[in-house]
C-alpha cells in the first residue's frame, strides 16, 4: 500500500530570513510475488494500451514480455 508523508525543511538565506517548507514524499509500494500471482504461473498486465505478460518461471525467475 502507498503512504505519503510530509518532511518539512527550514532554509536561512544570507539575511537571516527563514523559510520553512514540507515536502510530500510518496512511499513505495511494496508486493511479494506470491501475492502477486496468486498461486498462478502468469499475469497480464495493460500498460499504455498495450498488454505485457509477466510469467514466473520454474526457475524462479520472471519474464515479461509484450
Amino acid at each position: 500500500m502507498s503512504d505519503t508523508f510530509n518532511i518539512k525543511s527550514v532554509q536561512v538565506d544570507g539575511d537571516n530570513k527563514v523559510t520553512a517548507r514540507t515536502h510530500a514524499l510518496n512511499k513505495v509500494r511494496q508486493i511479494t510475488s506470491a501475492e502477486l500471482f496468486s498461486g498462478g504461473k502468469e499475469l497480464v498486465i495493460e500498460h499504455a494500451n498495450e498488454r505485457y505478460v509477466l510469467r514466473h518461471t520454474n526457475q524462479g525467475k520472471l519474464i515479461l514480455t509484450k
